[in-house]
């Protein structure tokens, strides 16, 4: 408890964010400076960095993530797996930002999210006092559970710290994600934080990823630069088909993952397009058009009915796809459509970031979910400690 004590009566505290999304394209560690706490929390990014997935452990992912090929016993080995990754992670970023592990206040750590029921249940493993035992630094994680225990979904969390970073007087601003899966934040101009909503719009990298995948039989994991995709063609009866999908219809709040849009799903669609004789790249470039469509349709049906938007900021792995970014800002013309670093922020860190904010709130005691965003019955500290 005194460890605790001394962390809380600092006036700034050094934090690691760590954070493995649905694109298993490895673990997000951001070594950041915090100073305060609530709304007034500043935060200086000292060092990101990525710490890679072996094809071993990640293919232990993927069967975790599948009803047919996981196992009680494959989740609870890869819980402290994970968690001695997500250790190595933590250790690896102190190295290359020359800062002893003594010297770190606390760590926030997401996990890897292996099965999500929104307002029922969900699970992220990699175990917290793993990650604490071998760093020796104060360590909260799996905060996701006391959101869903309040009748949340439990996600999405980051639109607490977005709202911490981004909020504007004059300005409406959509904050999009682009992981493994897509998910936006609107926070209207001069709003409070019970203004702020937010949801996942559907596939962000996912169904893109595992598309290429299949395609190069595992020699690439993903379109680098968005090449393939750009020299393909869209197959607009294909795409119209995927608009269809049920989840991409269904009305906010919603979230999703590989429940919906996972290998199955896009194992599925290889086939059919393989039937059908549609090339390679215009299979890219279709699927590539699914994740910005279903971006923009979320927005002209659930956001601009509702709010004027001043300016939409991209972040994540997709924001890296240029082929993906000009699509986006075909679908939403007339939108200034911008990426974190165009505001000298990192897209790789964000996420990163805001569990090491969401982990300086949970020491703070200060509530860290945002109701109006997850349908939590009420505000709640949210995180497990672990010393």
């Amino acid at each position: 408890m005194q460890k605790l004590l001394n962390i809380y009566n600092k006036d700034k505290r050094l934090a690691i964010g760590l954070m493995s999304g649905t694109s298993l394209d490895g673990i997000d560690a951001a070594l950041v400076e915090i100073k305060g706490k609530g709304f007034d929390t500043q935060v200086d990014l000292i060092k990101f960095n990525n710490h890679p997935l072996d094809k071993k452990l990640k293919s232990k992912v993927m069967r975790a993530c599948s009803i047919e090929e996981s196992s009680v016993d494959l989740i609870c080995q890869l819980n402290f797996d994970l968690g001695e990754e997500f250790a190595k992670a933590a250790l690896d970023t102190c190295k290359v930002a020359g800062v002893a592990p003594s010297e770190v206040d606390l760590i926030g750590s997401h996990g890897q999210t292996i099965y999500h029921l929104p307002q029922k249940s969900t699970l992220q493993i990699a175990e917290p006092s793993v990650i604490a035992e071998r760093t020796g630094i104060l360590t909260v994680g799996d905060f996701r559970v006391r959101d869903v225990a309040t009748g949340g979904h439990g996600a999405p969390l980051v639109p607490y710290t977005e709202y911490i970073l981004y909020s504007n007087q004059d300005k409406t601003l959509a904050l999009q994600n682009i992981g493994g899966i897509g998910n936006v934040t609107i926070i209207p101009k001069g709003a409070n934080l019970d203004d702020v909503y937010a949801f996942d719009t559907g596939p962000g990298n996912m169904i893109i990823d595992a598309i290429v995948s299949l395609i190069t039989k595992g020699e690439l994991g993903y379109d680098k630069d968005g090449k393939l995709g750009g020299k393909g063609k869209v197959i607009p009866h294909l795409l119209d088909e995927l608009m269809s999908t049920p989840y991409i219809q269904a009305k906010p709040p919603k979230t999703t993952g590989r429940e919906d849009f996972g290998l199955q799903f896009s194992k599925k669609l290889f086939t059919r397009c393989r039937e059908l004789g549609i090339k390679d790249e215009d299979m890219v470039a279709t699927v590539t058009a699914f994740t910005a469509r279903s971006i923009a349709y979320n927005y002209k049906r659930w956001v601009m009915p509702k709010n004027n938007l001043d300016g939409v900021i991209i972040a994540g792995g997709g924001s890296y796809n240029p082929t993906l970014i000009n699509m986006i800002r075909k679908e939403l013309d007339g939108v200034t459509v911008r990426l974190q670093e165009d505001l000298g922020y990192s897209s790789d860190a964000k996420e990163a970031i805001a569990f090491a904010i969401l982990a300086n709130e949970t020491i703070n005691g200060n509530s860290n979910n945002v109701p109006s965003v997850t349908e939590a019955d009420k505000p709640v500290i949210m995180g497990k400690i672990s010393y």
